[in-house]
């Protein structure tokens, strides 16, 4: 495979948002490595996904440091991916890895301890090849550690230059609240909440999402789609060959009911009449939103990466359809 060069056009369609109050600019569209780019996947398929990615304007990846599987095989796979040439344009990309999930063996390798957060962060960087990362994550709250450790342990990667910027990732309402205070008494802000949000998955809508806005921190918006749910592929129930067939992952059988077949397959009859598929408004749902900077996609291929992308060509609603979309969704 020759060196890759990006497109000179990249930057022509995409559509970039300030995250929070800060000077960054995220694409409205990011690209999550959760799945699809581990040691199990063909690295020949994600490293097109990656590229036409960039391609298109998407400049933010995003990782965690067990993302695979195995853990970790992601991230050595993004850095193969940088060293065949992406990595050229390292300037131009928003690269992001978490911790907080389980990660390797012992009391040292899981949760929000200054240990864990700190050997972690070092081990992603080694693993991807990189100095630095754009954002790093505390994955999840640790209800043993005090936030001031955890967030302690930001504050000095921010200082170290291992990250330029912080986030915080499944926080609800009140721990966000404890969070950012402890951040903002360190003069090192969070720039960035990465939340599960979708249209059949609201739970940020009553608190969370006002405080963000309130205190200018980004959101970006991870399983826009429920898992594929929101996509054609469950309009008929639950097909063979899915996540929720297999029930391994985060979509179980049980939460593909009747009753939300019923409303995949009302809404798609709204997107349709939109002249979008059910995923595309999906997406262009959430980004009708000016509090979410950015929905997180999955890709495992490029055709379904640039479907994703079509989204952007309309994310503006009238009040019937949203008022619509409220009484299926009721």
């Amino acid at each position: 495979m020759e060196m890759y060069k990006a497109k000179e056009s990249r930057y022509a369609d995409m559509v970039y948002r300030r995250c929070g109050k800060s000077g960054l600019l995220l694409p409205a569209v990011s690209l999550g490595l959760w799945h699809n780019f581990g040691s199990v996947d063909v690295f020949s398929n994600f490293i097109q996904i990656a590229h036409a990615a960039f391609d298109n304007g998407i400049t933010h990846f995003d990782l965690a440091n067990n993302y695979g599987p195995a853990y970790g095989s992601a991230e050595e796979n993004f850095g193969r991916i940088l060293k065949k040439g992406l990595g050229h344009y390292r300037d131009e990309l928003i690269i992001s890895t978490k911790a907080g999930y389980d990660m390797w063996p012992g009391p040292y390798g899981n949760w929000g301890s200054r240990k864990y957060l700190m050997a972690s962060l070092d081990q992603s960087l080694k693993r991807m090849g990189l100095d630095y990362v754009d954002i790093f994550y505390s994955h999840r709250p640790d209800p043993q550690t005090p936030v001031e450790e955890t967030m302690g342990a930001l504050v000095d990667i921010v200082r170290q230059g291992k990250a330029l910027y912080v986030g915080i990732s499944n926080y609800n309402a009140e721990q966000t609240e404890k969070a950012l205070a402890v951040l903002k008494e360190h003069r090192v802000p969070c720039l960035i909440h990465q939340s599960r949000y979708s249209m059949l998955d609201r739970w940020t809508e009553p608190d969370l999402l006002p405080l963000l806005k309130q205190e200018g921190v980004g959101m970006i918006a991870f399983s826009p789609l429920a898992q594929g749910m929101l996509t054609d592929k469950y309009l008929n129930g639950i097909p063979e060959n899915s996540r929720a067939a297999k029930s391994t992952g985060h979509l179980q059988r049980e939460q593909v009911t009747d009753e939300v077949v019923a409303k995949i397959r009302q809404l798609n009859e709204l997107a349709g009449k939109r002249g979008q598929t059910l995923a595309e408004m999906a997406l262009a749902w959430l980004l009708k939103d000016e509090r979410v900077t950015s929905v997180l996609i999955g890709a495992s291929s490029v055709a379904q990466l640039m479907d994703n992308l079509k989204a952007l060509g309309n994310i503006t609603f009238s009040e019937e359809e949203l008022q619509t979309i409220e009484n299926i969704l009721a």
